[in-house]
């Protein structure tokens, strides 16, 4: 008894001088010139790896700090007096663009080697990957020759069975909506109109539920990155994927340069390392989506780029149209957002 309560003083002795994980993280880090911070709308399984390899390589210690792309980049829009973000890693480049005056220009060294279409003018950001939308079904409650692609978004004989996200929250959902419009003939609102119709007051919170959704038949069809469908196919969901006729955007995602950067070097090599063709070889193997550049291919098990069919998004009317968007959006079904 007596070891026993010997051991358990020196247990509390031990605690009372225990240094708060926090500090003890901030004495292990290194100076400021061998850190980055990193703000990142990407999931652990994307961010992760890259993040863990950069350190490896660089030895600059990487602060990551995750959320969504508009409240990431809200917080660096209310940080610019004094920032503390070094670089923005994700985020569909439409909402980079709409925060392009807090971002500084910088072109990798192999830009010469990004596919036609995804160098932005004037190196505002750096894309990262290129992002097909696809449309899923399940094929215990839909024929494949029942659908065509954007033009069933408005089609009443789909009402209430399409899984598709909030697009004023999710960025994939309202690279979406674009689409719609850039794809469908009429007036951009009211075809908007009709598909907020459509839709019957049942949206998904998260652009993530859209594969669950559609898998257990709660909705028939859906919207969702290629990445996204693939992923669903891997863990083994009922659904079926299939290409709009009318043609698909593929939007790539970005990183940006944050503007007066506390550690503006080590984020220049971060931004070197994420476009390199190491990372992405790791694009393509392990993401499910399709690399930036020319001299990286595509995996067999995808459909060529050029049966995608893609359009020409432009990515700065999106920016330029997304407050307008989301007033009418709510207008239409801000009160029955599910």
């Amino acid at each position: 008894m007596k070891k026993i309560g010997l051991l358990l003083a020196l247990l509390g002795a031990l605690a009372a001088c225990a240094v708060p994980a926090d500090e003890v993280t901030a004495a292990l880090a290194p100076g400021q010139d061998a850190r980055l911070t990193l703000y990142t709308s990407h999931k652990q399984a994307v961010y992760g790896p890259i993040v863990k390899e950069f350190q490896e390589e660089t030895g600059i210690w990487v602060e990551v700090i995750t959320g969504g792309t508009n409240e990431l980049l809200e917080r660096i829009a209310a940080e610019a007096g004094q920032p503390v973000c070094d670089v923005m890693f994700g985020g569909g480049v439409e909402s980079l663009c709409a925060y392009e005056s807090c971002f500084e220009p910088y072109a990798c060294a192999g830009a010469d080697r990004l596919r036609e279409g995804l160098r932005p003018e004037g190196d505002a950001w750096t894309p990262f990957s290129s992002l097909p939308l696809v449309f899923i079904y399940n094929p215990k409650l839909v024929e494949p020759d029942q659908l065509t692609g954007w033009a069933d978004l408005i089609d009443p004989r789909w009402k209430g069975k399409i899984a598709f996200a909030d697009p004023t929250v999710s960025g994939s959902s309202y690279t979406a909506a674009l689409t719609l419009l850039s794809c469908l003939p009429g007036d951009d609102w009211e075809l908007l109109e009709q598909f907020a119709a459509n839709l019957d007051g049942d949206i998904l919170a998260d652009s993530g539920d859209v594969v669950g959704a559609v898998a257990n038949g709660s909705r028939y069809l859906g919207v969702t990155l290629e990445e996204t469908a693939l992923k669903g196919l891997g863990q083994g969901a009922e659904i079926a994927v299939f290409l709009p006729t009318e043609g698909t955007s593929a939007v790539p995602d970005g990183s940006a340069l944050v503007a007066g950067a506390p550690h503006a070097e080590n984020a220049k090599a971060f931004l070197e390392f994420v476009q390199s063709r190491d990372v992405q070889e790791l694009v393509v193997s392990q993401f499910s989506r399709r690399s930036v550049r020319t001299d990286v291919h595509d995996p067999d098990s995808l459909p060529p780029v050029e049966e995608l069919d893609v359009i020409d998004y432009d990515v700065h009317w999106a920016a330029g149209l997304k407050e307008e968007f989301t007033a009418r959006w709510l207008a239409l079904c801000g009160e029955e957002r599910a």
